[in-house]
C-alpha cells in the first residue's frame, strides 16, 4: 500500500457512482470516528479539500444524509447503499472519503487507524475524553 497516494479514481460497490480524488496528505489521513453514525459504518476515511473531489458519474445516485447538528453531509449511492464521502463537521472545508472505494485500497490495509472522538465533538462544547484529546489511536 503506498500510504503517498495523491490521486485516485473511486466509485461505490456497484458503480453507478464513480469519482475521482485528490488526497490531502495521501493515506496519511486515515481515520475513524466514533460518533453514533460513523460507529454503525465503521468506514475508514482519508481527507480531501472540497475541490479535490470531481463526480465523473452518477451525480444523481448521491443521496445525503444529515442528522443532530446538521452540520456534516454524509453521502452514499442511492442504488447500493455504499458511502462515498462526507463534508466533515470538524473541518467543513474538507470531505472524508471512504477509503474502500478507492481503487486498490481496502480498510483492512491499515495496521492502525487513528478514532476520531466524535461523541464528545469540539463544536458541541463538551470536553473530550481522554488524555489524547480529539484523536486516539487504537489497535486494528
Amino acid at each position: 500500500m503506498d500510504i503517498d497516494i495523491t490521486t485516485s479514481r473511486a466509485s461505490c460497490h456497484c458503480g453507478a457512482v464513480r469519482f475521482s480524488v485528490t488526497l490531502t496528505d495521501g493515506l496519511r489521513t486515515a481515520r475513524r470516528c466514533n460518533c453514533s453514525y460513523c460507529r454503525m459504518r465503521g468506514a475508514v476515511a482519508v481527507s480531501a479539500q472540497l475541490d479535490g473531489i470531481v463526480v465523473e458519474q452518477g451525480e444523481d445516485m448521491l443521496s445525503v444524509y444529515q442528522f443532530n447538528t446538521g452540520s456534516a453531509k454524509h453521502y452514499f449511492c442511492s442504488k447500493c447503499g455504499i458511502y462515498t464521502f462526507h463534508q466533515r463537521r470538524s473541518n467543513p472545508g474538507q470531505y472524508g472519503v471512504n477509503v474502500a472505494c478507492l481503487e486498490g485500497i481496502s480498510p483492512f490495509d491499515f495496521a492502525e487507524v487513528p478514532v476520531l472522538d466524535g461523541v464528545n465533538h469540539p463544536a458541541d462544547g463538551v470536553p473530550s475524553a481522554g488524555p489524547a484529546g480529539f484523536l486516539r489511536y487504537v489497535p486494528a
